[in-house]
């Protein structure tokens, strides 16, 4: 009898300094072949390929490069397109874009839902999973501290607040892990991360989500941030729930993400654009002159994933549990001579210069999507926009029906939600106030959507790069695979017919 199914039929129960396996709840039947009991998923947000070249390169001892010797590298990965992180996070977990999740950016609108706190008899509405839903922006970690005052509501289902996870329109990994009797857990940046738990709202079996928002331009605080959940995570790999108050046995899906790469590269960024980061201090911002710098930040993630793999090697885990490294997006630009900062408050009295009042939601990063509450003027307001593309930072101005054609048709459908407008901007803009960060994300650069991608997969051979095209999408139907779960039973894998990750020697 396979060791899986062993640990399927019995709970093995180790010493607390070790890791506390359970049976999965429910029937062994629903699996097929599971080639691995765990899959842990680290998300290095902001990272690009080329970081992970460089910093192994330097650190050839490091962490990292002994992910990239154990595991396969596809050295040509790309986030989704828009390149922000719910829409990478969504990617990696559904299998799935913006056509079929239904969500286009953290912040976006939705032409069909009431305001917070309305009574339902207007339609059109912000949709704001950010920060902003919280009782209090700065704190909170779980789904209770989502205030349901400052949800959206929906007029077609009695006027209800919508929660993330309902708004979301496709199942998640986790769903479907959870529906076999597996164990899942999550630990990200938001309470409204909870998004992952599916349309279900029972996807997730231990969620943790800290609010950075309180640390979001200090890197040594956000350091602090990503520590909270390494521990969870750390603990989880032990047994536990991610504040160690139960043993509940190592999830069959979990992971986190890492906000300090991000971070440094905001507020201490790059040397030159070949993506040197000898920057040791804060070099933009109130803390300019201070430490930690974008370097120390890599260092301690670095750091931070040596501990996940030192426990998962010391709790006998290491022979069944895959480990995914990627980015949910990168940053641009790398290069900061090429900066140019564009306040995104110019965007606003150009559209309402078309009709006042226009401007229902303006989403601006490295690239702007634009609502209108008037969509039948998005034409005369796109002309509005080309005639002010130096104002605006604006490389092309894309409008009306052409707007679902863009990035292969991974914004198309959700009539009530797809933009009005889509502005990519020319290279370097980043659409803030003068001084106010080095980079952003959002875009389809490269330079935004060139993430790394690393498998460690027991078994397999190691130290191989694959240079085929490949897309985070696939890492979703790869992590059901390899938990013996059939991919088609993701709804964006059959809607958008997304492929597993090839394991071979070649793509």
């Amino acid at each position: 009898m396979s060791k899986f199914w062993l640990r399927v039929l019995a709970v093995v129960v180790a010493p607390m300094a070790g890791a506390l396996t359970f049976a999965p709840v429910g029937t062994a039947t629903t699996l097929t072949n599971p080639k691995v009991e765990h899959v842990l998923l680290l998300s290095l947000d902001g990272f690009h390929d080329v970081d992970l070249t460089n910093y192994v390169a330097a650190h050839p001892s490091s962490a990292l490069a002994t992910v990239l010797d154990r595991g396969r590298r596809y050295s040509n990965a790309s986030a989704q397109t828009p390149s922000d992180s719910f829409p990478g996070t969504l990617a990696m977990t559904t299998g799935g874009s913006p056509t079929s999740t239904g969500v286009y950016y953290d912040v976006s609108w939705d032409n069909n839902l009431s305001p917070a706190g309305s009574d339902c008899s207007t339609r059109g509405a912000l949709v704001p999973f950010n920060q902003t839903i919280n009782f209090n922006a700065s704190s909170g970690d779980s789904v209770a501290d989502i205030n349901p005052a400052k949800l959206p509501r929906d007029p077609d289902h009695g006027c209800a607040v919508v929660y993330p996870h309902q708004f979301l329109k496709v199942n998640t990994i986790y769903e479907v892990a959870h529906a076999a009797g597996l164990r899942t857990a999550v630990a990200d940046k938001h309470p409204s991360y909870e998004i992952l738990s599916g349309p279900s709202g029972t996807g997730i079996d231990d969620f943790y989500g800290p609010e950075f928002n309180a640390a979001k331009a200090d890197i040594a605080k956000i350091m602090v941030n990503d520590e909270l959940k390494v521990t969870a995570v750390l603990n989880e790999i032990d047994g536990f729930t991610h504040d160690r108050s139960s043993a509940v046995g190592v999830p069959a899906i979990f992971g986190m993400n890492f906000q300090a790469p991000n971070i440094g590269q905001k507020f201490s960024g790059y040397v030159d654009a070949a993506g040197t980061t000898p920057e040791r201090v804060t070099t933009l911002g109130p803390l300019t002159g201070s430490a930690p710098g974008l370097a120390q930040a890599l260092d301690y993630v670095d750091g931070a994933i040596g501990r996940m793999l030192t426990r998962i090697d010391a709790n006998g885990l290491t022979g069944e549990t895959m480990i995914i490294l990627t980015a949910k997006h990168a940053n641009s630009p790398v290069d900061r001579s090429t900066v140019h900062w564009v306040d995104p408050t110019v965007f606003a009295p150009l559209i309402n210069s078309v009709q006042p009042g226009l401007t229902a939601q303006v989403t601006a990063d490295t690239m702007a999507l634009i609502w209108l509450k008037d969509r039948s003027r998005a034409a005369d307001v796109a002309a509005v926009l080309e005639a002010n593309a130096a104002t605006v930072g604006a490389g092309t101005v894309t409008s009306g029906a052409a707007v679902a054609g863009l990035f292969g048709g991974q914004l198309g459908g959700n009539a009530s939600r797809i933009p009005d407008i889509v502005v990519q901007p020319t290279t370097g803009v980043v659409y803030a106030a003068t001084n106010a960060k080095w980079v952003d994300h959002g875009s389809s650069s490269a330079e935004d959507t060139h993430v790394p991608l690393v498998i460690v997969e027991p078994g397999r051979q190691g130290g191989r790069t694959l240079t085929c095209p490949v897309s985070l999408r696939q890492v979703a139907p790869t992590i059901l695979r390899a938990l013996g779960l059939k991919e088609s039973l993701l709804d964006a894998v059959r809607l958008e017919g997304t492929e597993r990750l090839t394991n071979g020697d070649e793509c």
